[in-house]
């Protein structure tokens, strides 16, 4: 291979949002998310960009809060690798649109969804670019204990996710 450089880009996480961050392989797809993000949460706010991988290869973007749009805009141009989608959400959690946004018939993968830091892995190749993974977070500091066992079950049931 000539000349591949290899790129860490930090993903901005807005207060109390977090992101989507996948790969899709067509123009409609922007319009299909707003609808299933749009349809699967009441008072979600999001915005979605998608870089398009040929004609004029735009980032494409759609959503209901412009804040979210713009930062969702700017992350997709940072990426510059075609066919990834970054979606930003408040008032709802991942949990709420994941299954929504799988449906879309021309989403391909989700790399991650969090409020966590993000980094991303591009190899610049000249003429493209592709996202080669994705980091989440931070590193393990060991393995829970009872008493953290005891606390995750205990948060589940405080938040309403398990009964």
């Amino acid at each position: 291979m000539n000349g591949v450089e290899l790129e860490v880009i930090d993903i901005p996480i807005p207060e109390g949002a977090n992101v989507i961050i996948g790969r899709s392989h067509f123009i409609k797809t922007t319009e299909d998310l707003y609808e299933a993000l749009v349809t699967s949460s009441p008072g979600i706010k999001f915005g979605l960009a998608f870089c398009e991988a040929s004609g004029k290869r735009l980032v494409r973007r759609e959503g209901n809060d412009e804040e979210l749009v713009k930062t969702a805009t700017e992350a997709c141009l940072k990426i510059g690798a075609g066919h990834v989608f970054v979606i930003y959400i408040r008032n709802a959690y991942p949990i709420n649109v994941l299954n929504a946004i799988k449906q879309v018939q021309e989403v391909v993968s989700i790399d991650v969804a969090t409020a966590n830091p993000v980094k991303v892995v591009v190899a610049d190749l000249g003429e493209s670019r592709a996202l080669l993974g994705v980091s989440d977070g931070f590193k393990p500091l060991g393995v829970e204990s009872e008493e953290d066992v005891k606390e995750r079950r205990e948060f589940l049931r405080k938040i309403g996710y398990k009964l």
